[in-house]
């Protein structure tokens, strides 16, 4: 087999993936049959400079390049041969942001990461004019609030991406995007599988008394379609990636797309009625829906799934920190009577306590919040936990209402599109930290969203494999097949998971829990208000 894998690897029938996480970049070769055959790694992490989430251009560079050297790395290692060719290449990153440039290509102002909760002003005044959704961190929302804020380089815009736009342009010469990642920036209308014409018309409008040399348009990366080929690899591109030119270049390049958009496709979750939940530091869920929603919900996202259809997105700032810190905290006591306990088993054991635990946690309350949560209305946050004089102080409830407390945020805002919009889930794949130890995370989180949620027997390589499939989908595409099909009968066919139907004492006690949630949340605002 690695001798197969090997001749692959010369002939160049692989194809390549690289997504940038918010602290570690992750590539994965892949061959023929779509499985992970090498993988790279390097941690870097975003620093706040003059009160703006940022990581340079020298972070971004070094971070590719010493991800790329440990792939090749790898493959010299595992195969003894050299890195010289590829198949296939794509790229995505964290979602959306701001990277304004010059006509010269300079970066205008530091790259502002989706972190960054500093365009609520720019949010509430587009709103009122699409009448459609604009959350914190599309890439719209920062350049609106540039305008208010009157910053000068926006005058001297002449192209706006997002960071796996900047990757793939330098890479390929291409001002392309991922219809998925290019609805993060601006509305699309999924049906012509473009940016929305009446809203584009509606802001060059709003902002036409500035004398902009611009129209917003033309300084918008091309929205591309999975399938479609977004370029190829240059020799200058080729040098960037791999500066000792052992790399040739040449590679086809798919559209760069978003981290949520690849993680839809690590998880067979693009189909009509299927969904996503990624849980980790963060946690988002993704709901491919059969039609847009009847109304304008803060809480709720519209974006696509990277072929164009539309998806309602619930994101939330904060999920497994705070459980960590309280792992952390047990790991310490432990410690305290010499006791040496293995990381994963002191989650599992944590984590399987919850489940003895009365449904509604028994009057034990706790906030997650490390950071703000713009669906709550928060800016700030500050881990909370407190309890009811006469409640049922027990492990069991304490672990349960942490766990309930790092998916809080995301029920009420699916509880609006399940509850209210009346959007109907055939099936929701599980996946991200949250889920690692089997059978908790996955029964709450179905008790949470009251629908059957599946956590595949053998996870793919997350993000990076997701964007590695779509340069696979971008070549072996045949006519008429769409993305939902070849994942479905090409990727994923023959794969197994387990699947939890919520129980309706566990889907009662959550509510409960949530009703009480909504009711503390004054005391998480004064909290934030007074601690400081």
């Amino acid at each position: 087999m690695s001798e197969t894998i090997k001749q692959a690897i010369q002939s160049g029938e692989t194809a390549l993936g690289i997504e940038f996480g918010s602290t570690r970049i992750k590539a994965v070769l892949v061959d023929g049959s779509h499985q992970p055959i090498a993988m790279g790694t390097y941690d870097w992490e975003n620093r706040l400079e003059n009160n703006i989430w940022t990581y340079s251009l020298e972070d971004i560079w070094g971070g590719l390049q010493g991800c790329y050297a440990d792939l090749a790395g790898n493959v010299k290692e595992k195969y003894g041969v050299q890195l010289t060719k590829l198949g296939a290449l794509g790229f995505s990153g964290m979602m959306h942001g701001y990277m304004p440039f010059d006509g010269t290509g300079r970066l205008l102002v530091p790259f502002r990461t989706w972190r960054n909760t500093m365009t609520e002003e720019a949010c509430k005044e587009l709103v009122k004019v699409f009448r459609f959704n604009i959350p914190q961190r599309w890439s719209i929302a920062h350049l609106y609030q540039a305008i208010l804020n009157g910053e000068e380089h926006v005058k001297q815009i002449s192209f706006l991406t997002t960071l796996a736009g900047y990757i793939h342009w330098q890479l390929s010469g291409e001002k392309v995007l991922g219809i998925g990642e290019a609805s993060g920036m601006f509305p699309i209308d999924s049906e012509k599988k473009d940016y929305d014409a009446r809203m584009l018309e509606q802001f060059d409008r709003l902002v036409a008394d500035k004398g902009f040399s611009w129209k917003l348009r033309d300084i918008l990366p091309k929205a591309l379609c999975a399938g479609e080929q977004g370029g190829t690899l240059t020799r200058e591109g080729a040098k960037l990636l791999d500066p000792s030119g052992a790399l040739q270049p040449g590679a086809a390049m798919c559209p760069p797309e978003g981290d949520a958009g690849t993680g839809m496709v690590a998880t067979n979750s693009v189909a009509v009625r299927t969904g996503n939940i990624s849980a980790g530091t963060s946690i988002f869920s993704m709901v491919v829906t059969e039609a847009p929603l009847q109304k304008v919900h803060e809480e709720i996202d519209m974006v696509t799934t990277p072929d164009g259809s539309p998806v309602a997105m619930v994101h939330c700032n904060n999920c497994t920190s705070d459980l960590n810190a309280w792992v952390g905290l047990f790991e310490q006591f432990a410690e305290t009577f010499g006791m040496t306990v293995d990381k994963n088993e002191l989650y599992g054991r944590l984590y399987r306590e919850a489940l003895k635990a009365d449904p509604d946690c028994g009057g034990l309350m706790a906030f997650n919040y490390f950071s703000g949560e713009p669906i709550m209305g928060m800016e700030e946050g500050r881990p909370m936990f407190f309890r009811m004089p006469d409640a049922s102080f027990s492990l069991a409830n304490f672990m349960r209402s942490h766990l309930y407390s790092a998916m809080a945020a995301l029920k009420i805002g699916n509880d609006i599109l399940l509850k209210e919009e009346h959007v109907k889930v055939d099936s929701l794949m599980g996946h991200g930290g949250l889920f690692k130890t089997p059978v908790v995370g996955q029964q709450l989180m179905a008790a949470a969203m009251n629908a059957p949620v599946t956590v595949m027997d053998t996870a793919g390589e997350g993000g990076p494999w997701g964007i590695a499939v779509l340069a696979c989908y971008m070549q072996e595409r045949k006519e008429g097949e769409s993305l939902a099909d070849y994942l479905k009968n090409r990727i994923f066919a023959g794969q197994t998971g387990t699947t939890m139907e919520p129980k309706p004492e566990d889907v009662e006690g959550f509510d409960a829990f949530i009703a009480k949630y909504k009711a503390s949340l004054p005391a998480e605002k004064a909290a934030v208000a007074g601690l400081r």
